[in-house]
Parts: structure tokens; C-alpha cells; sequence
């Protein structure tokens, strides 16, 4: 057995959202690396008046191989000074702490500092987000009081990489871009998931997947397919994910804009074991996404050798070659109506799905575990 490292993050019974399902597969990684890996996770992630979703615990069975111990509550000292005290007792010789809002920082700050006065380690942070997506008072002192707590960093994007400086120049910090998502199930025909979801197979799909919150550009997407040139495309649009968000206001736009006819609504929480219906289903991912640092539905795309069509912002046009695996164009309705219809009307889904192919070998488990080795050097 190697090293014994700990991940600090979301993770079962919580369920799987991109964070939950990044931890557990780093997890997996590291032990196909033959480490030893313990993951401490949440009893508590959100208050409910925080969460606008409908549950944040898992319905499925817990993931194989992995050892997680649920110990933290965001929001009690208690539980922070007794997990710092469990992850001391196993002395590991690496702990990564995901942070991905400064709503976490006092609790997975504190943590850091109290393992610090226990034992000599290395911690090192997978950082999704410093600056958030939706922007609240006091998150750059927040995000501060996180970035001093820890030895390094790996972002995956460069934009991420970027907003470090602000915070701190000196510490250790390296660029990974996020690796595929290869644990959602098999890659199935296209026929065949359409008849699991009992959809008409005379239409192309293209979908839009995740949770729904106003940052991802839904709204922007739903106007773009209004035009008459889309209509009159054998095309319906798959929205799959629950709302984050205000869910009258995109019900009030579908009307308004008659677009019930041209849409399959999936608007509620997708488990990990239908997740490969969907994109095998799709013949291209859309991410309309008016900001953005990374995407995992990205990564879910590739494993799926799906097309995408995104939006360029943060670090999204690092992931998605324009013209080569997809179309990257401006977070405006025009750009992302004329993509649409280039996809479709030059008939690029072939093309698009064979350099997929291609470019995917790039994203890999174990060059972000290489990435973080050299961090912690």
C-alpha cells in the first residue's frame, strides 16, 4: 500500500452532484494508485434555508471500495475540532480539501488550521471557484481566510488560476483540467436510450443538463430555440436537472415564447443510474453558461463522445476546441441560435463525434494525481 491520503469534501450519502461525484472518483483514483484513501464528509453540507433543492441525501446504494466517514456540519465548531482529530489520528501524508464556496470557508479553513496543530502534513485545495458565480458580501474575506489555511493549489481552469492571484502570489499552484467523468454508466446506443425515455425517434435531441440556476444561461438557450429557423429544425431540446432557481420565471419564458411542444422536461434531480440516458440519447450537449469557471457536464459529455455547444467564458474554451469537438461562441442568444443551427444544418454531429473520440484521451484521473504531486513537491 502507498501513501495514506484524505479528501475533505462532499461525498455519500450526500447525493451526487458534481462535487459529490469528483470526490468519490478521485477517490477511486488514488486507490487504483494503489494508496490508501479516507474521505471525510458532511453530516450536515447545507441548512435547509440554503438549499434550494428538494433533498440533499443520496437514494442510492453507497459507492464500492471507497471509505468515507461522515463527520462535518458546515455550520458547528464542534464537529470540526473532532474531525481534525480523526484525520490527525490516521497521519496522512497528503490531505486535499475541495472548496468551491465561501460559504465553507470558516468550517473547512478551521479544519485545515486544527489538523496544522496536530500534525505535520501536506494540504493542499482542488479549487472550483474563488470568486462565486453568484457573488454575496464578504466572500473575498471568506475565500481569504481559506487560501491562507492551505499549501497549494490545483485550479481546473486557468480563469480559477487566475483569480488566485488575487488572493495570495507565493504558494504553490498548478493548472489541471478536470478529467473525464467515466462512472455514470455504459455507453449505450442512441435507438436504445431513446426508447428507455420513451422518446420519438423521428427528432434529434440536444440537452441541457444540471442543476438550473441562472448563471448556466437556460433562459438564453430557451430564446435562442424560439427562433423559426430552429422550430422548423426536426430538433427538441432535453432539459434535464432540478431547479436551483426560480422555476415560474423559465415556465412563464417556455409559454410566452410557445416552445412547450419543442422541449422534454426532465426538471427534477437526474441519479447517477439514469445519467447515461440522457446524453446517449442527445446529439449534442449545449452549456449556455453566461460565467463560468469549469464544467463537469463537460467532462460527462466526453465520456459519452458527445458534441457540445458552449458559451466562451472562464475556462470552458479550454475544454471544448471551437470547430473541432463543438462550437464555442458568445453568451448571447444570437450566437447560440446560429451554433445550433450550423450543428444541424451543415450536419456536423459525425464529424464532431469522432475528434470527441480524439480529444478526450487528454483528461485523465491520473495526470491530475501527477498535477498534485508536483504541488506538494
Amino acid at each position: 500500500m502507498g501513501r495514506k491520503v484524505v479528501i475533505i469534501g462532499s461525498a455519500y450519502p450526500l447525493r451526487g452532484g458534481g462535487i459529490t461525484t469528483f470526490n468519490e472518483r478521485l477517490a477511486q483514483a488514488y486507490l487504483d494508485y494503489g494508496d490508501d484513501v479516507t474521505i471525510f464528509t458532511f453530516s450536515l453540507q447545507y441548512p435547509s434555508f440554503l438549499f434550494p433543492g428538494t433533498t440533499q441525501l443520496s437514494k442510492e446504494e453507497p459507492p464500492e471500495r471507497l471509505d468515507i466517514r461522515i463527520t462535518i456540519n458546515s455550520i458547528n465548531p464542534i464537529t470540526w475540532y473532532k474531525t481534525a482529530t480523526k484525520v490527525a489520528e490516521l497521519k496522512p501524508a497528503l490531505i486535499i480539501i475541495r472548496y468551491w464556496l465561501p460559504f465553507m470557508a470558516p468550517c473547512l479553513g478551521s479544519i485545515a488550521r486544527l489538523i496544522r496543530k496536530k500534525i505535520k502534513t501536506r494540504i493542499i485545495s482542488i479549487t472550483d471557484n474563488i470568486v462565486p458565480h453568484e457573488k454575496r458580501f464578504a466572500d473575498r474575506l471568506l475565500s481569504k481566510y481559506f487560501i491562507s489555511s492551505v499549501d497549494g493549489f490545483v485550479a481546473m481552469s486557468r480563469s480559477v488560476l487566475n483569480d488566485l492571484n488575487g488572493f495570495d502570489n507565493n504558494k504553490p499552484r498548478r493548472y489541471n483540467p478536470h478529467p473525464l467523468y467515466d462512472n455514470f454508466g455504459e455507453i449505450i446506443s442512441k435507438e436504445v436510450a431513446l426508447q428507455k425515455l420513451g422518446l420519438d425517434p423521428n427528432y434529434s435531441y440536444m440537452l441541457f443538463f444540471g442543476f438550473i440556476r441562472d448563471y448556466k444561461g437556460l433562459d438564453l438557450l430557451l430564446k435562442a430555440i424560439a427562433s423559426k429557423r430552429i422550430k422548423e429544425l426536426p430538433v427538441k431540446l432535453i432539459i434535464a436537472g432540478e431547479f436551483y432557481d426560480n422555476e415560474v420565471k423559465y415556465q412563464e419564458l417556455i409559454k410566452k415564447l410557445n416552445l412547450v411542444e419543442f422541449l422534454v422536461l426532465k426538471t427534477c434531480f437526474i441519479p447517477n443510474t439514469e445519467v447515461n440516458l440522457y446524453f446517449c440519447a442527445s446529439s449534442v450537449v449545449v452549456q449556455p453558461y453566461k460565467n463560468a469557471t469549469q464544467s463537469g457536464v463537460t467532462q460527462i459529455a466526453y465520456y459519452f463522445k458527445k458534441p457540445m455547444i458552449t458559451t466562451n467564458v472562464g475556462g470552458l474554451s479550454e475544454m471544448v476546441p471551437d470547430g473541432k469537438v463543438g462550437f464555442v461562441v458568445e453568451p448571447n442568444v444570437d450566437a447560440i441560435e446560429n451554433a445550433i443551427f450550423r450543428f444541424y444544418s451543415e450536419k456536423r454531429e459525425e464529424e464532431f463525434t469522432e475528434n470527441v473520440k480524439t480529444e478526450r484521451e487528454r483528461f485523465s484521473w491520473n495526470g491530475l494525481i501527477e498535477t498534485i504531486d508536483k504541488v506538494i513537491l
